[in-house]
């Protein structure tokens, strides 16, 4: 395989073989209806399985009734899921793919506001996100736990999955029994470590009991909790020796962290680098004779296969790298990495999705989560048409390779000379330079797809029609606004752009004041890039916090430590009311005081405005013309990459 000795070499798994090492691991998608899994999942995982993964783990199925932690839950303890696990494992298996089912109890991990249940856990802890507090399970029920999983394991058998995974890492009643954390039981379930893992001894044998030997039997185990009085890697891989001993477990998986205390490290951003788990796999993995699995954020098959030759783990765990291409593995394995659409650890369309309670997505994946309704291949349109696309930003973009992969001829103009627009900037700072993967992957399929790209060159209304194109897409993106109380000549009262393209410079040890009414990562990067230019900087906005939105994507935990570290000071609930050239007025809405604060700049994150002249002009003149991305309305890049797919799609 030249440059990969190991990763798409085959490996046995108990009683199944996969043909190489990449994991397409478990992880939420929101996809259920009604307890029960879907075309879409069946589609989902499909698409993965096609592209080559060598194992794929579903989400996790509950075990019991007082398990509802989250709306869109699959519901394995009914019968009725039986066949929609048919559906997937046919999907799947029409590839040669095996497919292992995860299930679980979350415990006290959880809420009754779907079950109207009692949550259970192994003591009345309350867990700080869902801040109800448990009921402490007796023996009795801890009996009824154990049987759930053997039944759902049972309907696993039933629907034609070649395994079953227990969760028993950062969201389960089994880390709960397992952590002096969360464990403060005096039976024997509680205590020492082996009375702490005798429910998860039990639930194995009861599993493997339900599923005979002809089925793999995975455990997934958390190294290290990262939080006070939890497991720790010397613990875990003292727990890993017990499940091999059993000699019914054919594979351990790993993670890191809490779900609901520590999720910033399970689903890392960007700014976290790759392979930052990896201690917990090689720790178990030198403990135990059976395959071990890594995860940690592997963007590329180079990464996952150096965990594997450094000896660290067995197998990768993959997610996001193939939700924003399903064909991750086999592009690798056919050397074509440079057409790999790379993963940029953004979390704004996956796991912010989850946390939003929708489906999940992908921001530069305009197909996943709609793989059942939007076929892999685009079909070609009758009549192909002449497409003049204005602006290669993210929605120019995706709009052009909508349409040129529907046969049209495509040619995008756009007036600098790089593309991307604002997220060109946005990837310039400090760990964020992935973010600048979602414009190199655009560029590759315009490439692929035969459209014309013209760079340096402004356009206007006469021009383009003079193209005389069939379609006119505009996608000019949007332009700096200034709020009332901004002067129009207060020369540093500048945009966050200004900053980032350099045409404003505030200088060190200036005293710089960022305006945030975004709530996103706008206002944090300028701030970070100031202050470690040597500024003084204060955030202040109108939010109860300050980048309230950096915590849907897992970014605020390590933001907020970044900025005590820079000394950079956080102001809420205030609203700026006026500017006089040295203080800023400020009202606090909570208290209803206001206050003035000097400052020597001002930068704002405030809403834009569309630039949409462009467009209004030829519609004026009768032109056929769409819009799309930030000139329709300012939104985020996700927005621009859906709307510029839908419109492409549409002509």
């Amino acid at each position: 395989m030249g440059r990969y000795r190991y990763l798409f070499s085959p490996l046995r798994i108990g009683p199944v073989t996969v043909r190489n090492r990449v994991i397409f691991s478990a992880h939420l998608t929101n996809y259920a209806e009604d307890g029960l899994a879907t075309e879409q999942h069946a589609a989902y995982y499909e698409a993965r399985a096609a592209g080559g993964a060598g194992l794929i783990i579903t989400e996790e199925h509950s075990t019991h009734p007082t398990d509802w932690p989250y709306e869109k839950l699959i519901h394995g303890f009914h019968r009725k899921v039986i066949p929609g696990y048919r559906r997937i494992t046919d999907a799947v298996h029409r590839h040669g793919t095996p497919i292992f089912a995860q299930i679980n109890h979350n415990g006290g991990q959880a809420s009754s506001m779907y079950s109207r249940l009692p949550v259970w856990a192994p003591s009345a802890v309350p867990d700080p996100l869902f801040r109800e507090v448990p009921k402490a399970v007796t023996v009795r029920e801890i009996a009824e736990i154990v049987a759930g999983y053997a039944l759902v394991a049972g309907h696993c058998r039933e629907g034609g999955f070649d395994g079953v995974e227990l969760q028993c890492s950062h969201s389960s009643i089994v880390r709960g029994f397992l952590s002096g954390a969360t464990n403060l039981r005096r039976d024997q379930y509680g205590g020492s470590l082996a009375n702490r893992a005798r429910i998860l001894i039990e639930i194995v044998r009861a599993v493997r009991e339900a599923i005979g030997p002809g089925l793999a039997l995975g455990v997934r185990l958390c190294g290290d909790e990262l939080i006070e009085g939890g497991t720790t890697i010397d613990e875990a891989v003292e727990v890993a020796k017990m499940v091999e001993a059993t000699g019914q477990v054919d594979y351990i998986n790993t993670s890191i962290g809490v779900a609901t205390a520590t999720l910033y490290v399970i689903e890392a951003s960007m700014h976290v680098p790759p392979g930052y788990a990896l201690f917990i796999p090689n720790a178990i993995r030198r403990a135990v004779s059976i395959p071990v699995v890594g995860v940690g954020r592997f963007k590329d098959a180079l990464q996952a296969e150096r965990a594997l030759a450094e000896g660290h783990c067995d197998l990768v765990g993959a997610v996001r790298a193939q939700i924003a291409d399903p064909d991750f593995v086999r592009k690798a394995q056919a050397g074509a990495h440079e057409d790999t659409r790379l993963c940029l650890s953004c979390n704004q369309e996956c796991v912010g999705r989850m946390g939003l309670n929708r489906w999940l997505g992908c921001i530069e994946n305009p197909r996943t989560g709609r793989e059942a309704l939007v076929p892999a291949v685009p079909s070609r349109s009758p009549v192909p048409k002449k497409v003049l696309v204005v602006g290669a930003g993210p929605a120019g973009m995706q709009a052009a390779i909508s349409a040129a992969s529907h046969g049209h001829e495509v040619t995008v103009y756009e007036r600098d000379d790089e593309v991307g627009g604002q997220v060109r900037w946005a990837a310039s700072v400090p760990n964020r330079a992935e973010l600048g993967d979602v414009l190199r992957n655009q560029q590759r399929e315009l490439v692929a797809h035969g459209v014309k790209l013209c760079l340096g060159h402004g356009v206007d209304a006469g021009f383009v029609t003079a193209q005389k194109p069939d379609v006119v897409i505009v996608a000019t993106g949007a332009a700096p606004a200034r709020p009332y109380w901004a002067p129009g000549d207060a020369s540093t009262i500048v945009d966050v752009l200004d900053v980032l393209t350099g045409s404003a410079w505030p200088p060190a040890g200036a005293r710089v004041v960022i305006v945030d009414e975004l709530g996103f990562h706008q206002a944090t990067s300028v701030a970070e890039v100031l202050a470690d230019r040597g500024c003084s900087v204060e955030i202040l906005t109108n939010g109860m916090v300050v980048a309230q939105d950096l915590g849907i994507t897992l970014d605020m935990e390590n933001f907020l430590t970044r900025a005590a570290a820079k000394s950079i000071i956080l102001t809420t609930d205030s609203v700026v009311m006026g500017w006089n050239g040295t203080h800023l007025s400020v009202l606090h809405h909570v208290s209803n005081t206001m206050h003035e604060l000097a400052t020597d700049w001002v930068v704002l994150a405030v809403a834009p405005r569309a630039a949409d002249e462009l467009y209004f002009e030829l519609l004026a003149q009768g032109v056929t013309v769409h819009r799309v991305g930030d000139c329709v309305a300012p939104r985020r890049i996700h927005a621009a990459v859906i709307e510029g797919d839908r419109i492409g799609a549409a002509l």
